[in-house]
């Protein structure tokens, strides 16, 4: 039997959590890193079993842009990751499907970054590279961010901010990948 829930990160066990990392570890191959970690918490788990096997995961955390003076609320997407022997069967667009639910109902706009790979998912399903720069609010200031431009992707929201594709989108700063 497959099942999807959704679940915060503060009902996640011990055992879930535990779980979870030995799942992205898997799927990205070892290159998931404790930051990568940390960036995939504090916000909603979508998970997906098989016979209670957790085959999938993404998650939403909340983060805080700029763009052109206004401070938005974004559900950003996080750690979406299908075990190998799973892939090419729906999974990564069932998270998907969840996460944007999720944000649709609970945020100014969506966004993620994707590899090149998992960019072709993400645009087939409405997710559109953000044409106007991207940039991150450092300790040091506002930096631009030119090398994430192609791979970060934006949700746009029902009834959500009104954005302008001529100006940069800054994302708040943190440790390891800033996007």
């Amino acid at each position: 039997m497959t099942v999807l829930r959704t679940v915060h990160t503060a009902d996640l066990t011990a055992g879930d959590r535990a779980r979870i990392r030995a799942l992205l570890d898997e799927a990205f191959g070892g290159c998931f890193d404790d930051h990568d970690w940390n960036h995939s918490l504090g916000g909603q788990h979508i998970l997906v079993s098989v016979d209670g096997t957790l085959i999938a995961h993404g998650s939403v955390v909340q983060r805080q842009f700029l763009h052109r003076g206004m401070s938005l609320r974004c559900g950003y997407v996080e750690a979406v990751a299908v075990q190998p022997a799973h892939r090419r069967r729906g999974c990564a667009s069932a998270v998907t499907a969840e996460a944007e639910r999720l944000i649709d109902h609970a945020y100014d706009l969506g966004a993620l970054s994707a590899s090149r790979a998992a960019g072709n998912l993400y645009r087939g399903r409405g997710w559109q590279p953000w044409p106007g720069g991207t940039a991150a609010l450092t300790p040091s200031g506002v930096t631009r961010t030119p090398d994430d431009d192609g791979s970060t992707l934006i949700r746009r929201v029902p009834g959500g901010a009104s954005l302008d594709e001529f100006a940069p989108i800054i994302c708040d700063w943190r440790d390891g990948d800033v996007w």
